[in-house]
């Protein structure tokens, strides 16, 4: 028997349609970061991009515990000498919370051209509407 390679002509995507309300930030992300590479397929190829797109709605009511909207911080670097900038995430979510949940997500991706690539087939949207209908996407349900 031989070992099956995916390659680009083989592998067959699919459209999901994620609704991150009530669920903690770093599960929502795991699990769409585990979606996008393909982890959930049997073909999956740690070399090639196997995954499907994703679309997250509802980021406004994603959830962090314990002290974690007080406490965390995200920083960044303006590019300019003396320009780290540090946003708590109680800001973040109350403004920008789909930017909050695409980090989260690019962060549990690969660092290199492939984790580029499937940070691509990710769509992010604070509320419950998309821009994706004519892809006809299914729901998909996580684990919470």
């Amino acid at each position: 028997m031989k070992t099956f390679m995916a390659n680009d002509q083989t592998i067959e995507r699919k459209w999901y349609v994620v609704d991150a309300s009530g669920m903690p930030l770093g599960r929502l992300a795991s699990q769409v970061a585990a979606v996008l590479r393909g982890k959930n397929k049997p073909t999956f190829t740690p070399n090639v991009d196997t995954g499907d797109f994703v679309i997250v709605l509802n980021t406004d009511k994603v959830v962090l515990t314990g002290k974690k909207l007080d406490q965390k911080l995200y920083t960044y670097h303006s590019g300019y000498v003396g320009g780290l900038k540090q946003v708590p995430y109680a800001k973040m979510m109350a403004e920008k919370s789909d930017l909050a949940v695409y980090e989260a997500v690019k962060g549990m991706l690969p660092k290199n051209k492939l984790g580029r690539q499937m940070l691509k087939k990710l769509r992010v949207y604070k509320g419950g509407e998309h821009e994706q209908q004519a892809q006809q996407p299914v729901e998909l349900k996580l684990d919470k």
